[in-house]
C-alpha cells in the first residue's frame, strides 16, 4: 500500500479517532482501577477487567466500517489483507495498553485476564460486524458483558463454565482458550467477508 493509499485508508476508517479513543479508554481504566483501590481487593478489578475490553472492542468494531463498500468490492487487490492488518493492529494495541490498569497482580484479574477479555470481546465484535454492520457491532458484546457481569458475578465460589470466560479471575486455560477461539472465529469471519455495508 502506498503512503497515499495508507493515508486514505486510515482516514476512511477513522483510525486516528479510534487510536485516540483507545488511549482514552486506557486512561479511564487506569484511573478506575486506582479509584476503586483494586490493589487492596482483587475482586474490585472486575468492573475494570470487564468494561474496559468492552469499550475497546466497541471502538475497534466501529472502525471496521467502510464508506464505499461498492469500491471495496471492485478493488484490484484483495481487501482481506488490509482487514487483517487493521483488526490485528488495533487488537494488539488494546491488548498492550489495557493491562496497564491491572499491573499490580498477575494472579487475580490481572494482565492475563485483561488480555483474554480484549481478545474475546474483539472477536465477538468483529464477527457481529459481518452480520450487523460496523456501527452496531458493539451490541452483541454489550449484551454478553452485561449478562455475565450482572448474572454470573453474584455467584459465590466455584469454577465458571467456559462460556463465562469474561469473569474467570486467573489465566485459566479453559477461559483463555474459549476467548482465543472466539477471537479467531470472529476475526476470520470479518477478514474473509468484511463488515456488512450500512443501509
Amino acid at each position: 500500500m502506498t503512503p497515499t493509499g495508507l493515508l486514505l485508508y486510515t482516514r476512511s476508517r477513522a483510525l486516528p479517532q479510534a487510536l485516540a479513543a483507545l488511549a482514552a479508554v486506557t486512561l479511564l481504566a487506569v484511573w478506575a482501577a486506582h479509584a476503586l483501590d483494586s490493589y487492596l481487593d482483587p475482586d474490585r478489578r472486575v468492573p475494570v477487567v470487564a468494561l474496559a475490553p468492552l469499550l475497546a472492542a466497541a471502538v475497534i468494531g466501529t472502525s471496521l466500517h467502510t464508506a464505499s463498500a461498492e469500491l471495496d468490492r471492485t478493488a484490484v487487490r484483495p481487501w482481506w489483507r488490509r482487514r487483517a492488518l487493521h483488526l490485528l493492529a488495533l487488537t494488539a494495541l488494546a491488548a498492550a495498553l489495557l493491562p496497564l490498569a491491572v499491573l499490580t497482580s498477575a494472579q487475580t484479574f490481572g494482565p492475563p485476564a485483561m488480555i483474554r477479555n480484549v481478545l474475546g470481546c474483539t472477536g465477538l465484535t468483529a464477527g457481529a460486524a459481518v452480520f450487523l454492520g460496523a456501527r452496531l457491532s458493539w451490541l452483541p458484546v454489550f449484551g454478553y458483558v452485561s449478562a455475565m457481569y450482572l448474572g454470573i458475578s453474584g455467584i459465590p465460589g466455584g469454577s465458571l463454565p467456559a462460556w463465562a470466560w469474561l469473569l474467570e479471575p486467573g489465566a485459566d486455560g479453559g477461559a483463555s482458550t474459549t476467548a482465543a477461539l472466539v477471537f479467531v472465529l470472529g476475526g476470520s469471519l470479518y477478514i474473509a467477508r468484511g463488515a456488512r455495508p450500512a443501509p
